[in-house]
C-alpha cells in the first residue's frame, strides 16, 4: 500500500478578516467599503456552520430579528474578533458573490446591515444601498 507523503509545513490557518474593509471603516469611507465588500471576503456570523465533508455548505446565517418591531437585521463583520461574545460562536467567510446573492433573496426581509455593530467602526446601510455598491 502507497503512502502519503506528509507534509512538513503546518497547512495555514483560515483568517476570518477582510483587511480592506477593517480599514475603509476606519476611515469611514463608503467608497472603500464598497469597493471592500466588491472583491473581498466579508465575515458573517453563523447558527450553525455546515458539515465538514460538505465544503461548498457555508452554514445557517444568523440575523436578528427585533422583538418589538420584528425588523430584521443582517450583521457583517471585517474581523471575527469584531463578533460580540453574545452572538452565535460560529463565523462563515463569505465571497462577494454570495453576499450578492444573499441581499437579493432577502433585500424584501432584511431592513439593514450593520457592519462591524460593535465597533470598532460601525456603519449601517439598507440592503438595497450594498446592492448598489455590490454592482456598480
Amino acid at each position: 500500500m502507497a503512502q502519503r507523503k506528509r507534509s512538513s509545513k503546518p497547512a495555514e490557518p483560515l483568517v476570518f478578516r477582510s483587511q480592506a474593509l477593517a480599514e475603509a471603516l476606519e476611515r469611514q469611507d463608503v467608497a472603500a467599503v464598497a469597493l471592500a465588500l466588491r472583491h473581498g471576503n466579508t465575515v458573517v456570523p453563523l447558527v450553525k456552520p455546515g458539515p465538514r465533508d460538505r465544503p461548498l455548505d457555508g452554514g445557517e446565517v444568523w440575523t436578528y430579528r427585533d422583538p418589538k418591531t420584528g425588523e430584521v437585521a443582517l450583521l457583517l463583520f471585517s474581523d471575527a474578533a469584531n463578533k460580540p461574545a453574545n452572538l452565535p460562536p460560529a463565523v462563515g467567510l463569505q465571497s462577494p458573490e454570495w453576499l450578492r446573492t444573499f441581499l437579493r433573496r432577502y433585500e424584501s426581509t432584511i431592513t439593514t446591515v450593520f457592519l462591524d455593530i460593535a465597533g470598532p467602526h460601525p456603519m449601517q446601510a439598507s440592503p438595497t444601498e450594498l446592492l448598489k455598491a455590490l454592482e456598480a
